[in-house]
Formats: C-alpha cells, sequence, structure tokens
C-alpha cells in the first residue's frame, strides 16, 4: 500500500471535469492507499462550512466514504480554503494537521507545509496571510451573512489575479534561504509542499547535509499526486478532463 500527497485542486463548480477527475481518484484509492493527505487548496474557495455550493456536497461525500474504507483523509488549509472548520471535519471524517506538521514517512523525516509561508519574498502577500489566518479575523468574517461572503471570496480572486500580473514570477516561487532555514529547524530530510504549482523535485544542501524538496503541482490541465512507499517516492500524472 502506497501513501498519496496532493495538493492545489482548486475545485470550483466552474470546472466540472476537474471535480469528476477527483471523484474518480477517490473511488480509485478508498480502501487501497494506507493513506491520503491534501495539503492545501482542495478548493477554489471556501467562505465558510455553511458554503452553499451544491457540487461540494458530493466532494464531501466522496471524502467520506474514503475514510470509511479505511483510507484515511489528511488535510491541510491553504491560502483557499483557510476557513475550512470542524463542521466540514465532522461530515468527511478528515483530520485536520497544523501548517506544518512532521511525520515520519516510512522511515524517513518529512515535513508537510502548504507552502504559501516559503514565499517570504512576496512582503505583500505573506501580509494578506497574516490577516486572513488571524483567529480573530475569520470570526469576524464567520459572522457575516453568506452573501456577503461570497462578494468578499469573489473579490479576493480578482485581486489575487490582478496582484500577480505585476510580479516577477520568481518573487511568488519559494525563497531558498527560508526553505533552508524550515528544513534545517525541522530536524527532517524531505519537505512535501505544494501552492507554487510548479511540480519538481529539488536536492536542498543543509547544515545537516543534503535534503529533498518535493513540490506538488496542481489540478488544472492534469492532476498531480506524489506516490510514496516503502521502495520509494514518484510524482505521477494524472488526466483531470
Amino acid at each position: 500500500m502506497a501513501t498519496l500527497f496532493i495538493s492545489d485542486l482548486h475545485l470550483h463548480s466552474s470546472r466540472p471535469a476537474v471535480i469528476a477527475g477527483f471523484l474518480a481518484f477517490l473511488e480509485q484509492q478508498r480502501g487501497q492507499a494506507e493513506a491520503l493527505y491534501i495539503l492545501g487548496d482542495l478548493f477554489e474557495t471556501w467562505i465558510g462550512d455553511d458554503h452553499p455550493e451544491p457540487v461540494y456536497q458530493r466532494v464531501k461525500q466522496a471524502l467520506a466514504a474514503c475514510c470509511r474504507a479505511g483510507t484515511p483523509v489528511h488535510l491541510m488549509h491553504g491560502n483557499r480554503d483557510f476557513m475550512l472548520g470542524e463542521t466540514f471535519l465532522a461530515e468527511t471524517g478528515c483530520t485536520l494537521l497544523p501548517d506544518p506538521t512532521r511525520i515520519d514517512l516510512y522511515g524517513t523525516a518529512t515535513l508537510l507545509m502548504h507552502g504559501d509561508s516559503l514565499c517570504t519574498d512576496d512582503t505583500e502577500y505573506q501580509q494578506v496571510r497574516r490577516q486572513v489566518r488571524d483567529p480573530a479575523w475569520q470570526q469576524q468574517a464567520r459572522a457575516l451573512p453568506v452573501d456577503q461572503r461570497l462578494a468578499m471570496a469573489a473579490e479576493a480572486r480578482v485581486l489575487s489575479a490582478q496582484s500577480k500580473q505585476g510580479k516577477d514570477e520568481t518573487i511568488m516561487d519559494v525563497n531558498p534561504d527560508e526553505v533552508r532555514r524550515v528544513i534545517e529547524s525541522s530536524r527532517v530530510d524531505l519537505l512535501i509542499h505544494g501552492h507554487t504549482h510548479r511540480p519538481g523535485t529539488h536536492t536542498v544542501k543543509t547544515a545537516h547535509g543534503e535534503a529533498t524538496r518535493i513540490v506538488l503541482g496542481d489540478w488544472y490541465e492534469t492532476g498531480s499526486v506524489l506516490v510514496a512507499d516503502r521502495h520509494g517516492r514518484r510524482l505521477e500524472a494524472l488526466p483531470c478532463r
């Protein structure tokens, strides 16, 4: 059996083929995979556990079926779905992980992150991140009417797209010094994250020797999954159209 890692699906009603691909993936893996880790941005937007989008109900049901079949699903907040809460967890059976989380992956000390906190050169984004991750801000946001929260989420998507247009690509990628610092302070040999939508495997030289950084891809043109077992690790592309 293998342990699977995915991130940045950005599920949304405007992308039904990707939702269908994810549902098929869950059906295939439930009861077969040892565990599934979703490292943030499962949804394009999530305004709270009372989100009214009907298609999301199918996703919740599929996650619950996966957990019932014996494949636990571990979920991490991303920068799009940081409002996922206790009701969602109760309905799906998923376990919420703090960002970052340290695990033992078949004998390898491994750190799991969404990855956005590694992009320290993007100071504008980090300021917004600190605001929306603040529990007091989230409590105030959840108290707003659903329609108002939906409008806020739509506006945030537009502002995010506009902000990216004016930035150099390197600014929105991870900062190598921050990556090294996190790996060294966590005493791990492997870092797995998403967020940047740049799948690949990288060698990181640290004070303790060489470590590996694996970046998960998004689920836009194709799906991206890291398959890990006792024999090794491999990034795979999945059809999602």
